[in-house]
């Protein structure tokens, strides 16, 4: 097996160094499909985190007499918890706005949660805006 290996090279194999070129030509490739799939992952986990973060804000907000700013203050504090994967959520900050609010007891409660996703591809930078609605727990008459 070895000596029909030495003749081999010994000939001059005209496919000899193929590999490393292919591998040079490929290798570029390669790497992007992987980062941008990387990039791709974190796209999805920050829109996971803010829809989550959103969720947290309404169920806080709706419940029975909730105080003014419960789903700002329990998205906030969700985000806080969740790491990094939602990046400039506290510049403008979770919003939450219950409607309408011309009456005694609103009826619903819509929260907003913004931000970027995290950037892997330097340069790449994806918005990210996610909302929840939820309706107020009240008492009713029959």
């Amino acid at each position: 097996m070895a000596t029909a290996a030495r003749r081999r090279l010994a000939a001059g194999d005209s496919e000899r160094g193929a590999n490393p070129v292919e591998l040079a030509v490929l290798m570029p490739l390669i790497l992007v499909l992987l980062f941008a799939s990387i990039q791709v992952a974190a796209v999805f986990l920050a829109r996971s985190t803010a829809l989550n973060a959103a969720q947290s804000g309404v169920n806080a907000q709706r419940t029975y007499q909730a105080r003014d700013g419960a789903g700002v203050e329990s998205a906030s504090r969700f985000l806080r918890a969740a790491g990094g994967w939602l990046v400039g959520w506290d510049k403008a900050g979770p919003t939450c706005v219950t409607t309408p609010t011309d009456v005694p007891t609103p009826t619903e409660v819509t929260c907003t949660v913004s931000g970027r996703s995290l950037s892997v591809v330097p340069g790449v930078d994806f918005a990210v805006r996610q909302t929840a609605h939820g309706t107020v727990e009240r008492v009713t008459t029959p």
